[in-house]
């Protein structure tokens, strides 16, 4: 299975991240380990959403779409929490 997922930073709320892998558990650990510079300051990260494909290129497709600007008004109207 391929997961696109959406984190909010718990220590700052305005911070979120959409991101794609294969192995959603091990991708959480190394966000909150800090092993991705680019949420490394803003952890610790809490999963607010995560989407399962069977295929790759859909799930890319729906991670390149939720990291558009009509993909950001989508999100935050009906995956990301307040």
């Amino acid at each position: 299975m391929y997961y696109v997922y959406l984190l909010r930073s718990e220590s700052d709320s305005a911070r979120r991240y959409v991101g794609f892998t294969e192995d959603l558990k091990r991708r959480m650990a190394d966000h909150n380990a800090g092993k991705n510079t680019s949420t490394a300051p803003f952890r610790p990260w809490r999963l607010m959403a995560y989407h399962a494909f069977a295929e790759k290129e859909r799930a890319l497709a729906f991670e390149r779409y939720l990291k558009s600007g009509s993909g950001h008004a989508f999100a935050r109207r009906h995956l990301w929490e307040g």
